[in-house]
Parts: C-alpha cells; structure tokens; sequence
C-alpha cells in the first residue's frame, strides 16, 4: 500500500502508521457512493429496456446478445442461445407488497425502488458529472504529488509472469503482507487500480456520451468509435458490471485482510502494520 514516510526508522509489524493521503481517502469515499448510485440507477435505466445488441440499431425484434425478461411463469437471463431460469431474482420476482413484478432488475437493486426512467435518468446523469469531476481531481493531484508514479505504475520485475503468479497464489493461500510490505501495492492492487483508473472509468464515461444524440451530433466520430449507439450500451453494461466485480473483490479482500484496520486507514490515514510472520 502506499505510504508517507514515518520516521527515520523503518517501521515494523505492530507499528501505527501513515498509509493514505487524504486525496486519496476522500476520492474513495466520494468515488464508492457515487459508483453505488451509478450502479442502482443504471439498472433502473436498464430495466426500461432489458436487452443489449451490438450495431448502431437495436430493437424487440432484433437478435440480442443478453436479455433479461420472463416467459410463461419464469424469469430468464439468455445470453446468446443459452438461457438461464432466474425466476424470484431476474425477469419475475415479487415488490415488497408481494406483487408479480415482469422487470429485469428487482426494486432492492434499482434506484428509485419503484419503475420511473426519469427518475433514474436524473440520479444516472447528475453522479456522472460527479464521477467524472471527481477523477479529474484524483488524477491531477496524482500527478502532482506523483502518486500514479510512485504507488501505482508496476516495475518490470513486478511484471514478470513469475511474479505475478507468486502473488496470485500468496492471494489464494490468504497469505497478505507483513510489516513494512504492506505498505506497498502488490502488483495485483497495482494492474486492478490502473485498470479501473485508465481503462474502466474513460470506457464508461466515453460510452455514456456515445448513447446521448446530442453528442452524436457534435462528435459523430465516437459512433465509429465503439460501432454504434448499442454496441457503445452493450459495452457501458459491461464497464458496470466490471465495476461490480471490482467492488465485491475489494470487498472480500478487506474483510480477509481484517476490516477494522482497513477502514480505519481509508478513513483517518492511520494503519496498523500486521506482525511479521515470524513473530
């Protein structure tokens, strides 16, 4: 994990010590609402229309790569030719006053809990401004203080298949950091924070002001970029749900890392460092 320097001694297992910047702790917090809105409210949008082509043109009656409806008295995820029941979950599934609901997603997971588009347009758009300032911020003080740089950028010897595999498989055994090293971004915090800073977050924004006609019309080019309106929603429904993965892996490697210690450094800087094994 990244750290400010302490004192002039190293530090060691037990030791209480700088970990985040505040940039960095005030980003996240704003960053994890602002995704869990997107999130919520996108699925409401989704659920105006629960199917996603690739192309510029998509419609009832055209082939669909994903969709999420009911038949008969099931509920079914198909992916191409291959259909899941999801019947209580996806497609058909009971409000909290017991009705049968035909949507995609369930009340519990969309913003607002009841079907209204504009509604869920206006909570959509309105955070993306806020997602969109906010990793500007992010990236410009990063630059400044060269946290990207120092923290984030792997070296080549992080690189190396040998060594990402070793990590891999330190991850497998739940076998985190000890002492001073876990201060530093493992390679596979490192690849993980890049991918979401430089790959999911400009895709999901870029494909966002693909789908808006305004945008089409004054830069027809991101059209030809991603291949159309609908291939540009197939791939923003993707960037989200590679969102989700993000947060449930983060999730689980927080509680396996010890969850109290990990938020108390998200929110005051403050880290305790694990006792070295050997102790």
């Amino acid at each position: 994990m990244s750290a400010n320097e302490v004192s002039e001694k190293q530090p060691r297992g037990g030791d209480l010590v700088p970990r985040h910047r505040l940039s960095t702790r005030v980003w996240h917090w704003v960053n994890a609402f602002t995704i869990f809105i997107m999130l919520m409210s996108g699925l409401m949008i989704f659920n105006a229309h629960p199917r996603l082509y690739w192309g510029q043109y998509g419609a009832n009656y055209d082939r669909a790569w994903l969709q999420v409806g009911s038949i008969g008295n099931e509920g079914i995820v198909q992916i191409g030719d291959r259909r899941l029941v999801t019947t209580g979950v996806l497609g058909l599934w009971k409000d909290r006053d017991g009705a049968v609901k035909r949507k995609a997603f369930p009340w519990w997971a969309t913003i607002p809990s009841s079907y209204s588009l504009a509604d869920a347009r206006l909570w959509h758009f309105f955070f993306a401004w806020v997602l969109v300032i906010g990793a500007l911020a992010y990236g410009a003080i990063s630059l400044v203080n060269r946290h990207i740089q120092r923290d984030l950028l792997p070296d080549r010897r992080e690189l190396r298949p040998r060594h990402i595999w070793h990590d891999i498989a330190q991850h497998a055994r739940l076998r985190f950091p000890t002492g001073a090293a876990a201060l530093r971004y493992n390679v596979l915090q490192k690849l993980a924070y890049l991918s979401v800073l430089f790959g999911l977050i400009p895709l999901v924004v870029l494909t966002g002001l693909t789908m808006s006609p305004g945008v089409n019309a004054a830069w027809p080019a991101l059209l030809d970029l991603f291949g159309g309106r609908q291939s540009a929603r197939s791939i923003h429904f993707l960037c989200a749900g590679g969102f989700a993965l993000f947060i449930l892996v983060h999730l689980l490697m927080v509680i396996l890392a010890g969850p109290f210690n990990e938020v108390r450094s998200m929110v005051t800087g403050r880290y305790r460092l694990p006792k070295e094994r050997a102790e």
